[in-house]
């Protein structure tokens, strides 16, 4: 806190309706003006500030979402046990491991002490805190009910960080073998053949084809591997750009959805994402047309933003979302009715949730069947290309002891 004098310090906190134990004055060298600091009876003064810290690469997606899992769900549980809200935010500063989230915690306890709205202080960090889960915190503020809707947007970030480790955890293996081949594939090329090579060349023998084609895959791969590389990162770069851009997202997403065995698991988990964000919207008694909008923004693909679009031009001409729904046809029919029967019965949250967790169990199963399926196939791949080197590379001396063989018979 800070005030003109100890005396200043400790009247402005009892009017707050808090018992001051102890009060003590920042030191000369801290980051703010001296001024007093208080403690609350119970707890531990705060460390200090940590110091700047060097170059360190920002905080990926996975991270912040663990960051704000946790929070939420301490938090939920020190505000159930009666503990104000700037104490709480206080304790989870302290605790938190992560030099980044540390400071956005700290940043938002703040604001929170300066009188700012709970939901306000998160506005200012959006790269942890989206607009979904800003408009859970502010209805919760506005209802009187934060405690439960801290909760919901607990259980919301736990399972959207549960299906992205999912997915990752099912990848992990097959890009593993995928970077195995091309290890191996590259030492081949690169140090074995040349040893085969000058071999050849002394003996003069007449090589097959598939030899011929290896070796000079083999001379380009050493002659020109810079070219390579950089044709990769260029590669790489490029798209990177172009999906980063509007019309190569757009059309991205539509590929995406098109694709023969990928394009089904991507929409339901893009139809599991979208029931879950509504129904947790609407079970924390956001408005339909905020939380059409806000799923709207956080669909993660077009086409299923601009199927919330419709949704939420329907809702706006009196009609229901099932209408826009049901005309098209990334969303399943049986889905379709789902919502149709929840919109009838006043409960389209409850089964928009349940669709949720349904599809969410069908999509963990459908990626884990998927990569057992990939993993001997890559296996199978590796086999065969690092095969017909090898037998490309015995060929010539196959036929050589063949012909020693016939020249030595009598």
């Amino acid at each position: 806190m800070d005030a003109a004098s100890e005396v200043e310090a400790r009247d402005a906190l009892r009017r707050q309706g808090l018992f001051v134990t102890e009060v003590k004055t920042a030191p000369p060298n801290a980051p703010t003006s001296a001024s007093p600091t208080v403690t609350p009876a119970g707890e531990e003064p705060a460390p200090a500030a940590p110091a700047a810290r060097g170059w360190a690469l920002p905080p990926g997606r996975n991270r912040r979402l663990r960051n704000v899992a946790s929070f939420t769900r301490q938090l939920h549980v020190l505000v159930v046990s009666g503990t104000p809200l700037v104490q709480a935010l206080a304790a989870l500063e302290r605790q938190a491991g992560d030099a980044d989230w540390r400071e956005v915690v700290c940043a938002i306890r703040d604001a929170v002490e300066e009188g700012s709205a709970l939901s306000a202080a998160m506005e200012q960090h959006p790269r942890y805190f989206d607009d979904v889960c800003r408009s859970l915190i502010a209805a919760g503020e506005s209802s009187g009910k934060l405690e439960p809707m801290l909760d919901r947007l607990a259980k919301l970030v736990r399972k959207q960080l549960q299906v992205r480790n999912s997915v990752r955890g099912a990848m992990i293996y097959p890009c593993l073998l995928i970077c195995v081949a091309a290890a191996v594939m590259s030492v081949l090329l690169t140090f074995v053949l040349p040893r085969f090579v000058s071999m050849f060349e002394t003996l003069g023998t007449p090589l097959p084809p598939t030899t011929k084609a290896v070796m000079a895959v083999s001379a380009v791969v050493r002659g020109y591997w810079w070219a390579l590389i950089l044709g990769a990162g260029a590669a790489v770069a490029g798209l990177s750009a172009w999906l980063r851009s509007p019309s190569g997202r757009a059309a991205f997403d539509v590929a995406v959805l098109r694709a023969p065995v990928f394009g089904s698991i991507v929409k339901n988990f893009a139809t599991a994402r979208i029931a879950r964000l509504l129904g947790v919207q609407l079970e924390g008694k956001v408005p339909l047309l905020e939380a059409l909008r806000l799923t709207r923004l956080a669909a993660g693909n077009a086409q299923f933003a601009r199927l919330v679009e419709r949704a939420e031009e329907a809702a706006t001409r009196g009609q229901a979302m099932s209408v826009s729904f049901a005309e098209s046809r990334l969303i399943p029919p049986m889905i379709t009715e789902a919502i149709r029967s929840g919109e009838a019965t006043g409960q389209v949250h409850t089964l928009l949730l349940s669709i949720a967790d349904f599809l969410d169990e069908e999509n963990d199963v459908t990626v884990r069947s998927l990569t057992s399926i990939i993993e001997p196939v890559i296996l199978i791949v590796m086999g065969v290309a690092v095969g017909f080197v090898a037998v490309s590379m015995f060929l010539p001396l196959f036929d050589l002891a063949s012909m020693a063989s016939e020249g030595g018979a009598p």
